[in-house]
Order: structure tokens, then sequence, then C-alpha cells
């Protein structure tokens, strides 16, 4: 899914320069300040004012519609819909256009019912396409994106050519303007966030089940369907009212880009719809105070490039799914494995001399049991000791593992051996095939797994080349630092 959205964000930021490029003017005209010279302080603190009421308006729309589609875009996201929210804000079109013929003037109402009517009939055609032949839904949502929005764009041009089609503004309508957004337009939005919101909390637990699960839902008595499409209407009123701030190509991306930016941090829907909404809600406001502090700064591009900067810092400092941490983790995870295997290096070197002789290894042995050269060697057992499993003798040519160390060495040789045995008794492969399988696995086997392990091979002591397999015992005498008795290994 990722790489899909990241495919998909490719293209429409592609589109985007492509279109700026040719209609700069019309971009550059969106802005929220006029053109007076004022230094960068004057204009904040007289943004902040909240002086002027292009501002207030701008702003407070801005908010509305980062809200509005932070929380509708989780759902999408998570029901692998992005393309859908790309689909309506072009299917709309038409019915932009259509309102505006109904009266020959920008009625907001008029445009509204025309463009949800257009949105939910693009919705219907995409249902009808997928029901009655055998395309899949990427293929039917771009024929119906293509379809709408070239109908939409000849009754644009058609609009143009007529008396008063120069001043009708709806060319405002392919990258929005929010500095145009007046108080009938700020009701408007109010009212759709605000059921928005409503519906969403009303029927949290409907959304949720039917979002992540249809098929259980369907079985369990929800109305899935219902469901389906009271989020696509909820979509077509969040796709009308951005039209104006951020315009038909750039909807989607705020549609998409904070809830994708959630889903990198959080793993829990509530937390994704919060931190939506706060993503959408903070580049609404990040576009419109640039728009307003720049100079031929339009808006709505700045909207979506303050959502793609959260995306971005989201994808590489998310705690969890996040490029560093993930780079980090890698690391970490395989500094660990080398610590283990030169344990488990040491451990062999002790058990070939049957743990007589002392206990101390030399790095000259420890190389050679691990093929590599003093250096690298002394290089391991530095890092042992950085973390407190081995300590250097004085002249730094001897390795000594502490209590921590000798637990770990038996515990890595515990579990290579264990899974031998188990290759070789539960799927019969022979005992000289199960050692590579075994290497891969020990670094990775939980304490349950290696109880569950010992209970089915009825707690054997000697693996399938016949050499003793540490036990629990032995582990605990290393933790203890007990000194070793017997005929058990251990630390001493």
């Amino acid at each position: 899914m990722r790489a899909c959205l990241r495919l998909t964000a490719m293209g429409r930021w592609g589109l985007v320069v492509a279109l700026l490029w040719i209609t700069q003017d019309a971009a550059w005209a969106a802005r929220i300040g006029d053109l007076t010279p004022l230094s960068v302080w004057d204009q904040a603190v007289r943004f902040f004012s909240f002086q002027d009421p292009a501002v207030r308006y701008a702003l407070f729309g801005s908010i509305l519609l980062g809200l509005c589609c932070g929380l509708l875009g989780s759902f999408l996201v998570v029901r692998k819909l992005s393309l859908v929210g790309d689909a309506l804000s072009h299917a709309v079109l038409p019915g932009v256009a259509l309102g505006f013929l109904w009266n020959l003037n920008k009625d907001p109402w008029a445009i509204f019912i025309g463009a949800v009517a257009a949105g939910l009939l693009g919705t219907v055609v995409v249902s009808l396409i997928q029901q009655t032949t055998k395309l899949k839904e990427d293929t039917a949502l771009g024929l119906v994106l293509a379809v709408f929005f070239a109908v939409g764009m000849c009754l644009t041009s058609m609009i143009q050519r007529l008396p008063t089609g120069n001043k009708s503004g709806l060319d405002k309508f392919l990258f929005g303007q929010a500095a145009a957004l007046g108080a009938r337009d700020i009701t408007l939005m109010f009212w759709i966030t605000l059921i928005t919101v409503c519906v969403i909390v009303a029927f949290y637990k409907e959304f949720l089940v039917t979002s992540f699960d249809p098929g259980f839902a369907q079985a369990s008595g929800f109305p899935a369907r219902a469901i389906h499409y009271t989020l696509m209407l909820l979509l077509a009123f969040a796709v009308v009212i951005a039209l104006q701030a951020v315009g038909v190509v750039l909807v989607s991306a705020m549609l998409i880009t904070p809830a994708a930016a959630a889903y990198l941090l959080t793993d829990r829907m509530h937390r994704m719809l919060l931190l939506s909404a706060i993503f959408g809600m903070g580049a609404g406001s990040f576009g419109a105070f640039l728009s307003f502090l720049g100079n031929n700064l339009p808006t709505g591009p700045l909207m979506v490039l303050g959502a793609s900067l959260v995306f971005t810092l989201a994808f590489l400092f998310g705690p969890k799914h996040g490029l560093v941490a993930k780079v980090w983790r890698h690391q970490s995870r395989a500094s660990r494995i080398q610590r283990e295997n030169t344990l488990k290096s040491i451990y062999h070197v002790l058990e070939g001399r049957d743990f007589q002789g002392g206990e101390g290894v030399s790095l000259r042995e420890l190389a050679e049991r691990r093929r590599e050269t003093v250096e690298e060697a002394r290089a391991q057992a530095r890092a042992l000791r950085r973390h407190h499993l081995a300590t250097l003798h004085e002249e730094g040519n001897i390795i000594f593992v502490t209590p921590e160390g000798w637990q770990m060495a038996c515990a890595i040789v515990r579990n290579h051996r264990l899974w031998e045995l188990y290759l070789t008794h539960a799927a019969q492969i022979p005992a000289d095939h199960v050692h590579e399988d075994a290497e891969k696995i020990e670094h990775v086997l939980g304490e349950e797994t290696v109880r569950e392990l010992e209970r089915r091979l009825e707690y054997a002591t000697v693996d399938p080349h016949g050499r003793r397999i540490p036990t629990l015992a032995d582990l605990q005498r290393g933790s203890a630092g007990r000194t070793r008795s017997g005929r058990s290994p251990g630390y001493g």
C-alpha cells in the first residue's frame, strides 16, 4: 500500500507541476494578502491580529478543511481507497459547471448541490462498472476520473465563452483560491465539518468494523453497504467544500497526505483520526500563513506542501515505521547477532577444551574459531566489553565472559542445538543438513518457544551431533555466578 501511495503521490505531483507551469498566472493570483510592501514581521503581526476579513475567512476555512479531510482521509487510507479521493475530486467538476449554469452565478449552494450530485453519480458509475464487468476497481476509478474531468473541462470552457464567462471565477476551482472564501463559504464548510464529526462520532464502531473487516461486519449484521455509501457521501461533501480553497487538482492530497502521515505514527484508529485531523488543520494554517507572508505564493499548494512536510517527517522519524527507526533497529539487530555469535564462538572454544584450562579465551583462539583476523576479534571483544558481556585481560589479548555474557552464550548455543534436534526429529532432516537453518533461527527464538521445544523433545540433553545441550540450570548458574560443579558446563 505504501508503494501505491508513493506512486500516486508522484503522479499527482507531476500533474500539479505541469498544470502550475501552464497556468502560473492563475495560481499566483490565489494568495491571501495584497501586494503592499511590508516587512515579514509586519506581515506576521498583521496576520495574527486577524484584522483582515480575508485572513480570517482563509484561515478558518483552511482549518475546517484540514479537519474534515483529515478525518475522512483516514478511512480512505485504511480501506485502501486512496484513488477514490482523486476520482471524486475530478468527478465533481461537471457538477460545479452545471451548478453555475443553473442561475449563471457562483451561488455556493447551487454549486454544492451540483458537485455532490456529480460526485455521487461518479461513485455509482464506479460500482456499476465493478459489478457488471470483470474490471478491477482501479481501472473503474481511472475511467470515471478521466471521463468526468473531460466533461467538466468542456463545460467550463463553454461557460468561459458566455458574456459573463470571464467573470465566473470557475477557473479558480482547478487550483483553488482561499482568498476568495466568503462568509457563505465558511458557513457551508462549518456545517459540513460539523456533520462529518457528528456522524463519525455516532457511528465510529460501524465505521471501524467495516473499514478493517467488511466480511465480518456484514456477517455480524452491520450495515456495511450503508456505511460505505455514507462515507462516500461525506467524502463528496468534503471534496466540494475543499474546491474553493485548494482546487480539483490538489484536494485529494489534503485527503490522503495527513492521513498517510498519521498512519505511519500509530496503529490505533482513534489516534490516527486525531493525528490526521491535527495534521490537516496544521497544514491548512501553514499554507494560509505562508501565503499571506509571501509574494505571489498560492494558498492551496502551500497547504499541500505543509501536509507533505508532515508526511516527510513522519516517514523519516516515525518511532515505529519511520525510516531512521528502521535503519537503527536493523543495525541494532545486526550488532546483537554479531555479539551473540562471538559469545557462541567463545563457548565453542571452551567446550573444545572440555571446560578445562581456565576460563579465558585468547583473541587468537577466537579469531581462528570465527575465521577472522586478530584485529577483528579484538573489535568484537571490545563490543562485548561495552555491553558488559565480557572483560579483557590487562594485556588485552585474553577475553573473559561475565556472568551475563556466559548466560547469553549458553542460551544461543541451547537454541541452536535444540532447533537442530527438532528438525531431525520432526522433519526427518539429516543431521548434516540442519546447521544453516539453526544458524538463522537461533537468534529469534523466544523463551516460550524454547520451553515448548524442550517439552516436545522430552528434555533431550544432546544434539544430533552428540554434543551437550545447555539447560536452564546452566543459564541460571551463569546468571548466579556460582562455581561450576559436576559435569555441567557453566560460568564459574
